[in-house]
């Protein structure tokens, strides 16, 4: 996403509590989709059994990337799919861009894709004077509001009715005020399909790529993404590296626990599933089919024994519906394109520590987007790692910006609480120099912040060795 202006975490999240529509707007989505989510998992036998599969498979496959990606290319390349890599976002983009060049195309129909918003895509081809529209019915919304997505799955999930009336009201010709849900969408597939006609380039995201066959998953709702990768004669499909498992038998379990976990369903209307471009006497699909698959700090990701599993995602978004914080703030208060607990751990992978570093102070380690990832990746425990990485404990520091969110002030306070407790004297004096003015000492910096929500502890006047002396008990 591109910055317009420097990240400010803390005075997003003041924005973001002051919003009291924002506030019921995601109360009432997430209360939904966390109902959904029991719903569909009653069991929960089974749903342990298949998070246990669904980690396995994920496991198997970062184990195994390199070749798996190898064998994938291979599989692409002999069923008539153009292979293309990218390293770096400005890679990926120009990539994008010289493809709809080589086409003469001034006219991008888009499916649903994360990724494309982590390179920025949208606003790399407009710079470059290309036309991109959005056709899932929330990227959509989001466009016209111009505003990025506040969510995995549902990316206008911080609007309401009413709100989606207005933009559609404003920024479509001709186009009445209507609350109805059904006029609305009615208003959106007419605007849309006009463009899915002529649309030179269609571009999707991956949910699974198999190696084993070649073949391209995309999990959709709407039909927008079948639109886009058949109707327009060239089809771009762009995936992270970790979204590909080896074997076709290996995407059933992974797909029940996306659907059950993003939306509550046991499976969602569309399951596409691409293997090539148009055959001789077939009569639809695109003449091309690219695939672009995007590095972009993932390899070093894997690199890291611990940090590899947050690779596991599936971007099922489940763990910000959960998320205590999240749920008050939204996803446009993270700054960055994945919000959430799995934003606090990827983005400042991908960013470096001294950009998003803070996003991992945005968790009460609750431990709820642990308990209900669907492949079980460890998000307090990397959240807790992102902290340390952050303020440079450990000689392991791997990710960018290790030790730059440490402060000098914040450390010689915690040495000077250790050299107090190493000496039995010392914290004698120290409890006895609180207990006379500690209750009086202005809250300063970070205790002040904290005290804002909360009753300051007291210095209790006596310390408990004190108490013990005056009942006659014996101590240590």
């Amino acid at each position: 996403m591109p910055e317009t202006q420097p990240f400010d975490f803390k005075a997003n999240i003041k924005k973001a509590l002051a919003d009291k529509q924002l506030g019921k707007n995601l109360k009432s989505a997430m209360d939904g989709l966390r109902v959904k989510r029991r719903a569909v998992f009653a069991d929960t036998d089974e749903l342990a059994a298949l998070r246990a599969q669904g980690e396995a498979v994920k496991q198997r496959a970062l184990s195994r990337l390199p070749e798996l990606l190898t064998q994938l290319e291979a599989k692409c390349t002999a069923n008539g799919i153009q292979v293309h890599w990218a390293e770096t976002v400005e890679e990926a983009n120009r990539t994008v861009l010289n493809i709809m060049q080589r086409h003469d195309a001034t006219l991008m129909v888009k499916g649903k894709s994360m990724l494309s918003e982590e390179m920025g895509l949208n606003h790399f081809l407009e710079d470059q004077g290309q036309e991109v529209l959005e056709t899932d019915l929330g990227e959509f919304i989001i466009q016209l509001a111009g505003e990025p997505p506040s969510h995995i799955i549902v990316p206008a999930v911080h609007k309401n009715k009413d709100q989606i009336a207005r933009i559609f009201q404003e920024k479509i010709p001709d186009t009445p005020y209507t609350e109805d849900v059904d006029a609305l969408n009615a208003i959106a597939r007419k605007t849309l399909r006009q463009k899915f006609f002529s649309g030179q380039v269609g571009l999707s995201g991956v949910n699974f790529a198999v190696a084993e066959t070649g073949t391209l998953c995309l999990v959709e709702n709407e039909g927008n993404g079948r639109m886009c990768t058949t109707v327009p004669p060239v089809h771009i499909a762009v995936m992270g590296l970790e979204k590909v498992v080896e074997k076709l038998e290996e995407v059933p379990p992974l797909l029940r626990l996306l659907t059950g976990s993003a939306t509550g369903q046991l499976i969602t209307t569309y399951f596409n599933m691409i293997t090539s471009p148009r055959r001789p006497g077939e009569k639809d699909g695109p003449l091309e089919v690219h695939l672009l698959i995007l590095d972009n700090g993932r390899s070093a990701i894997l690199d890291d024994p611990e940090l590899r599993r947050s690779l596991q995602c599936i971007r099922c978004g489940t763990c910000l519906n959960h998320c205590p914080v999240y749920v008050r703030i939204g996803g446009h208060a993270y700054g960055f394109v994945y919000p959430g607990p799995i934003g606090e751990v990827i983005t400042p992978q991908f960013e470096g520590l001294e950009k998003a570093g803070d996003l991992a102070s945005a968790s009460s380690l609750c431990q709820a987007c642990g308990e209900v990832c669907p492949v079980k990746i460890p998000l307090p425990d990397l959240i807790r790692r992102m902290r340390r990485e952050g303020v440079g404990q450990g000689e392991d520091g791997c990710v960018r910006g290790f030790g730059t969110k440490r402060h000098l002030l914040e450390v010689l306070a915690w040495k000077a609480w250790a050299l107090v407790n190493r000496y039995p004297r010392l914290n004698a004096i120290n409890n006895l120099v609180l207990s006379r003015v500690g209750n009086r000492m202005p809250r300063l910096g970070p205790l002040a912040a904290w005290t804002t929500g909360r009753t300051a502890p007291r210095f209790a006047p006596k310390s408990l060795h004190q108490l013990a002396d005056e009942e006659g008990l014996p101590h240590a």
